[in-house]
């Protein structure tokens, strides 16, 4: 659980890091219920960069983002299991809907996102761009999504309303 890091942990970590020229990748997410989707878009994550941090959404901002019925698992449950992944260097829960302020911090070199960003306004783009960093779209596997499992579970059991 010592990957889980608070905002002013990162910061001297990101600190550190930075003057050992390390190059820094940012993702964010839900990660509510994690699926091989998930996996493959955070290994492909790590390869940009030596340092993966993933900002993850509270359960007050992933109620904001997807309604009142989720998270399914809590926040200290899916940090738990992020920060299991070997290719997850560190994990930092944020309250707000978007994790621009965390972004601020870091100062990512790379900022990842998954491909259906494409065209979309990203958050904290500029903040990366201004610092002469990048962003890179990661493909998603094809039908692997929380809420298709959501789905898939209620329909197995019979769930129509």
């Amino acid at each position: 659980m010592d990957k889980i890091k608070s905002f002013e942990q990162i910061k001297e970590i990101i600190d550190k890091l930075k003057s050992f020229n390390k190059k820094i990748v940012f993702t964010n997410g839900c990660f509510d219920i994690i699926h091989a989707g998930h996996v493959n878009y955070l290994q492909k994550a790590k390869q940009l960069g030596d340092v993966l941090i993933v900002g993850l959404n509270s359960d007050k901002s992933v109620k904001s983002i997807k309604g009142e019925k989720r998270p399914i698992n809590n926040q200290d449950d899916r940090a738990c299991v992020l920060s299991a992944f070997y290719f997850v260097d560190y994990v930092v829960i944020f309250d707000q809907d978007t994790p621009y302020e965390l972004i601020k911090i870091i100062q990512p070199n790379v900022l990842a996102k998954g491909a259906d960003w494409e065209g979309k306004n990203i958050v904290g783009k500029d903040i990366v761009e201004k610092s002469n960093g990048k962003i890179v779209l990661i493909d998603y596997l094809e039908g692997k999504s929380t809420t298709s499992i959501i789905d898939k579970i209620l329909k197995a059991y019979g769930y129509t309303g």
